[in-house]
């Protein structure tokens, strides 16, 4: 005996719904992930602004709103973005990833370290001087995009949003990789080691 149409509805509805949550897959799906091409001046984001800044805010418990209910979570939780659990799409976080020294490792030896894999899935994430284009900040903010895992940034001047906006906004010089020491100006004192986090 086969159910009429209209009962299957509500759970095929939720079905998607579910698929779609951290922003998984689906009829509701995001749209593809970015190619991340690095703009027409090939500029590179900070690695110091994003291990000193950025990625505390990814595992920072911050409220979350989901279907008018809010708990608390971080992006690398388990059931979001962790690299090995994580249902959260393309961004894949190392939870516990250490802080790096850039100046006792090598380029190669920190493009090698959990921390690095942080920056390089988040940058994956964001257009090069471009936040407004980026999923980086309009996720969290379910601002054009769905987020399975609902709104975690209140609104655009949130401290974490702030964060991440200006990290996108201010690429390295033309030629300079990502451990240009003219990223020392994105903090106050400008040293990345004790200096604030610049916003503005």
């Amino acid at each position: 005996m086969s159910r009429p149409i209209s009962r299957l509805l509500p759970f095929t509805a939720g079905l998607a719904l579910l698929l779609a949550a951290c922003g998984g897959g689906g009829v509701l799906d995001n749209p593809p992930n970015l190619a991340n091409p690095p703009g027409a001046t090939g500029q590179k984001l900070s690695f110091a602004y994003f291990q000193r800044c950025v990625n505390p805010v990814l595992n920072r418990p911050l409220p979350v709103i989901l279907n008018g209910t809010t708990s608390i979570n971080t992006c690398a939780s388990a059931g979001c973005h962790d690299n090995s659990t994580g249902t959260g799409g393309a961004l894949r976080l190392v939870g516990q990833a250490v802080d790096v020294n850039p100046n006792t490792l090598t380029a190669d030896a920190i493009r090698a370290t959990d921390m690095y894999k942080n920056y390089y899935s988040s940058l994956g994430e964001s257009v090069v001087g471009s936040p407004d284009s980026s999923r980086m900040l309009n996720k969290p903010l379910v601002r054009g995009v769905l987020h399975g895992g609902g709104i975690i940034f209140e609104n655009p001047n949130s401290p974490e949003a702030r964060l991440i906006r200006y990290w996108i906004s201010r690429p390295m010089p033309q030629g300079q990789d990502e451990f240009s020491a003219a990223a020392n100006s994105m903090f106050t004192p400008p040293d990345p080691a004790t200096g604030a986090c610049n916003t503005e």
